[in-house]
């Protein structure tokens, strides 16, 4: 019996050590540093662990508390190998004194001293101890497992937060950035609406200004008569003008008689010009810096014996045949001067344009300031043949006037452009106010 009681006493001890020893490999205690806050955790080289958030705060304190158990239990499981280790001294003893003992007696003492317990300090049942500190290692284990399921789940459940808290901050900034685009779409819209209303206002006032100037360029209610009006020019540049509403037929023959006054220099510029597609010279009265006065018939040249830059009225007269290339040339009546050989044999080409004031480099257009006309025009008259020199003479003093059976000099058939202007003019009283 004591054999059986020694060896369970053994079995029990080294059960003892052996579920300590197995236990007690499954934690793992880490030292905190003299003098510091048990409540707050450090890294293992004695720093302060920042807490980032609440609930992992809790966690590391529910862990401290459970660290602390375990070192509890531990310590207990420490006195329970010494109370056991005194057990098997004590026992040691009684086996040592019970062989001086009879048998019965022997076994009767040791019945007896065991119900005594003298040793005061013997546990109960060292079994039920060792099975309910199992249960508690395996308590706390779950509790750990639990613990770290739980430290998972929440390091998910934030994942889905921060995720849920960058798509929020993702839709805020599209929204703002779709409010921004917008803001310069309709600042771009009310730019345009703003251009388009300038740019209207503009073309009615440019359209107003158009219709004033057609309005004056057709009023004819000042003067008496249809041919009793003036052409003034008073710049030179290329956009004042006059045109001739006809066109000229084919013409052997012609003669143009106007009268001019002009007080510019070097040279009056260019009186008229019938420019034809092909031929923009066809028939040109020019007087350009400080040349003479050239007639131009098929952009031949012939220069004339004129001189009208004295700022008076002064009425001339050419006049040209295609036989021989026959010229004439008359200033206030007065023939001063004659030549042939200009443009022999060349008729004269249908369907041209006849301006006032401009020399043309292309048909109706591309004027050259240098060579405008500057100054006022009247009577401008053109006929298919040679006029005779009584005819020519009594337009010239004002006894007769022979409108031009070609190009007449009517209101109607002449308009101004580009700030030319129109007046009313009695050119026979006038001329004689200067006289």
């Amino acid at each position: 019996m004591l054999a059986f009681l020694v060896g369970l006493l053994y079995l029990v001890g080294g059960r003892t050590v052996r579920s300590h020893d197995a236990t007690g490999s499954r934690f793992v205690c880490s030292a905190i540093p003299a003098g510091s806050d048990p409540s707050c955790p450090f890294d293992p080289n004695g720093n302060r662990v920042q807490i980032t958030s609440p609930v992992e705060e809790e966690l590391q304190s529910t862990i401290f508390h459970l660290r602390e158990t375990i070192l509890q239990q531990k310590e207990t499981i420490v006195s329970q190998q010494g109370t056991i280790k005194e057990l098997n001294s004590k026992l040691s003893r009684c086996e040592s004194a019970a062989e001086d003992s009879a048998g019965r007696s022997r076994g009767s003492s040791r019945r007896k001293d065991y119900s005594k317990n003298t040793m005061g300090d013997l546990p109960r049942d060292p079994t039920e101890t060792i099975d309910q500190l199992e249960k508690t290692m395996q308590g706390l284990k779950g509790r750990l497992e639990n613990l770290e399921q739980l430290r998972s789940n929440l390091s998910a459940a934030t994942a889905a937060v921060l995720r849920e808290l960058l798509k929020h901050r993702l839709g805020t900034l599209e929204g703002q950035l779709l409010k921004k685009v917008a803001e310069l779409e309709e600042e771009k819209s009310q730019l345009y609406n703003e251009t388009a209303a300038h740019r209207q206002r503009t073309e009615s006032t440019l359209n107003s200004l158009l219709e004033r100037i057609t309005e004056l360029e057709r009023s004819n209610n000042a003067f008496k008569s249809p041919e009793d009006f003036k052409v003034s020019l008073p710049l030179r540049t290329n956009y004042l003008y006059g045109r001739i509403k006809k066109s000229l037929p084919e013409m052997y023959a012609f003669t143009v008689c106007m009268w001019l006054k002009s007080s510019a220099l070097p040279g009056i510029g260019t009186p008229f010009s019938y420019g034809v597609p092909g031929q923009a010279n066809e028939i040109v009265l020019i007087e350009w810096g400080n040349n003479p006065m050239e007639l131009l018939v098929n952009d031949k040249v012939a220069q004339l014996p004129l001189s009208v830059s004295d700022g008076r009225w002064h009425h001339i007269c050419i006049t040209w045949t295609t036989r021989d290339g026959f010229w004439e040339a008359y200033q206030d009546g007065e023939r001063l001067g004659t030549g042939e050989n200009l443009a022999p044999w060349h008729p004269i080409k249908p369907g041209g344009v006849i301006i006032l004031g401009q020399e043309q480099d292309i048909v109706g257009g591309r004027f050259d300031a240098t060579q405008a006309f500057v100054g006022e025009l009247s009577h401008f008259n053109m006929w298919d043949r040679v006029l005779r020199p009584v005819d020519i003479m009594g337009m010239a003093n004002c006894s007769s006037y022979m409108p031009g059976n070609v190009v007449p000099w009517i209101d109607t058939n002449v308009e101004v452009l580009g700030g030319a202007s129109k007046a009313a003019l009695e050119i026979c009283e006038d001329r004689m106010i200067e006289s």
